[in-house]
């Protein structure tokens, strides 16, 4: 059994840490509506951070930072995985990260994390993930 997740209103680190440690435990999960997660901060300073994470490396040996909002998302709950190590790899292989909401997952029970909600959030600055993806380049 899937355990849906709507990412629409929920900080990006937070909802990555609770899924990260809830793939190690076995479950399997999907996010959906990726491209609505939030992250914190104002917009020159998150999108200056995000273009310089993309901007790093060199074209053939990387280090590389994807564009999409649902490679973000799953690039963000690598880093909170050991995904070098056996258990990480199939922890990370049991998340599904989804831009909108696919056909699978239409009229099912979305879990909404409450630890990860926007109503959380003391600064009243955030940006969309979609945004940043725009402006990394992204066409979703």
């Amino acid at each position: 059994m899937t355990t849906v997740i709507n990412g629409e209103d929920l900080l990006l680190g937070r909802m990555a840490s609770i899924v990260a440690k809830r793939a190690l435990n076995g479950e399997d999960i999907a996010i959906v509506n990726a491209e609505m997660a939030i992250i914190s901060g104002s917009r020159a300073r998150v999108l200056g951070n995000y273009k310089k994470k993309r901007s790093r490396g060199s074209v053939e040996g990387g280090p590389f930072f994807p564009r999409r909002p649902d490679h973000i998302v799953k690039r963000t709950i690598r880093g909170m995985l050991p995904y070098k190590r056996p258990a990480g790899d199939a922890a990370l292989k049991r998340v599904r990260v989804y831009v909108g909401v696919p056909g699978e997952f239409d009229g099912k029970d979305m879990e909404s994390l409450e630890e990860a909600h926007i109503d959380r959030l003391n600064n009243p600055q955030y940006v969309t993930l979609g945004t940043v993806s725009s402006l990394l380049g992204s066409k979703y």
